[in-house]
């Protein structure tokens, strides 16, 4: 968990006077803290980043540098004006058609990039959500199962997951209508070979698309966008913007691909890169890949990026403030305690806040909250609601699985 605030001096070099009266500090809650702060500082806007982790304090600054590192060399790429067709202060999903569970009101798909793998077997998608059982025959399926794997030119001989869907690249000498959820990747070059009878995929790269848009988008095709530019949220933005204007409205995945980055940086950058665009209403799925960073972490950064911006819900999520003199309880101990008992509740918000002077404020929109009133003594809400008052810490967590129990939401671990 972790919280970022700024500041924004004038030009004169000044305090920046806010209007509302925050006194030029800009407060984001620990959810989606990197796709917003990173949005804000892809569009040149903030000065100073300070981050809060829910965690010890000497952890903070490695973040903050990593975060605000890949603005220290000016990016020299220069993105193409265009019309901008939304509203910046209002969200908005992009309107966009259905192609088989892409687009329209589906939920944004994951896709995962094994285009680089030597070979594919079922174990080779545990990292992805899916684990196959021999003694049942059957594969088990979690909530952060991804919904498609890009292979290139692999074949996938085994029996797949029935929500998996399989991508490779259109081979005029291939057949997969044999094979169920079996689809062809194509580019430019083979586009117009590729059967268009059903769903299909188009690499595209922002500077091929006044050239894809000239000849014409099939209404089966999701195109897979990515771009060479440094400054990638920008152009992909700008790829969006054009597609709108023109009343394009095949769906849409973000492809990002990242080399020589750690897993830490690797989720820096592609929450800013893509979550931002997810903010502003732009994307029907992702596909991220990162040469040093493991198949798992890759999969669960695709998730929680839409996660925290609200556009595909896989788990629990705990909405939990930094650690300040007023807390009056080991906020990591208890963090990690509640975590235990509830991670499996899929699409529970928890607030987990030590004092009561910030706690109910940061925690608005959690659906249960657990909060520090007293020495030892806990207040547990429903909402915005007080249930239970100066309840014991040693109690506490008990009360709380209790009372998300009474309320229906609820649902034992799975064996």
């Amino acid at each position: 968990m972790l919280g970022i605030s700024w500041t924004r001096r004038s030009e004169a070099g000044g305090p920046w006077e806010d209007p509302h009266g925050a006194g030029g500090l800009l407060v984001v809650h620990p959810r989606g803290v990197l796709e917003a702060v990173g949005a804000l500082l892809e569009d040149g806007i903030g000065d100073t980043v300070r981050v809060s982790l829910t965690e010890a304090p000497e952890a903070e600054i490695p973040v903050a540098k990593k975060l605000v590192d890949r603005y220290a060399k000016k990016r020299r790429d220069l993105v193409e004006a265009v019309d901008v067709p939304i509203d910046p202060f209002s969200y908005s999903r992009r309107s966009s058609v259905k192609v088989l569970n892409v687009g329209d009101r589906n939920p944004p798909i994951v896709m995962a990039d094994f285009s680089q793998r030597e070979q594919i077997s079922p174990a080779s998608l545990f990292a992805l959500g899916y684990q196959y059982s021999v003694p049942l025959d059957k594969w088990n399926i979690s909530d952060q199962a991804c919904d498609f794997v890009y292979v290139a030119g692999h074949t996938v001989d085994f029996n797949i997951p029935g929500t998996l869907g399989i991508i490779r690249d259109f081979d005029a000498a291939a057949d997969i209508s044999a094979n169920p959820r079996h689809y062809f990747a194509c580019n430019l070059d083979t586009y117009s070979s590729c059967p268009k009878n059903q769903l299909h995929f188009l690499f595209l790269s922002d500077d091929e698309l006044d050239q894809a848009l000239n000849s014409g988008l099939d209404k089966n095709t999701v195109v897979i966008l990515s771009t060479k530019i440094d400054h990638a949220m920008a152009a992909l933005r700008a790829a969006f913007f054009k597609m709108i204007n023109q009343e394009i409205s095949n769906p849409v995945v973000i492809s990002r691909a990242y080399s020589e980055l750690d897993s830490e940086t690797f989720m820096l950058y592609s929450s800013t890169d893509v979550g931002a665009l997810m903010l502003d209403g732009l994307g029907d799925g992702v596909m991220l890949s990162a040469k040093a960073v493991g198949d798992k972490v890759i999969n669960e950064t695709a998730f929680g990026i839409l996660q925290a911006t609200r556009t595909r819900i896989s788990k629990t999520e705990y909405i939990s403030c930094p650690s300040c003199g007023r807390t009056l309880f080991d906020l990591q101990e208890t963090t990690a305690k509640i975590r235990a008992r509830t991670s499996h509740l899929k699409g529970i918000k928890i607030g987990i806040m030590g004092c009561i002077v910030n706690g109910p404020g940061e925690m608005a929109d959690a659906d249960y909250g657990y909060v520090g009133t007293g020495v030892g003594k806990i207040t547990l809400y429903k909402e915005k609601e007080v249930v239970k008052r100066n309840v014991t810490s040693e109690q506490a967590v008990d009360e709380l699985i209790e009372l998300i129990r009474t309320h229906g939401d609820w649902v034992d671990l799975p064996a």
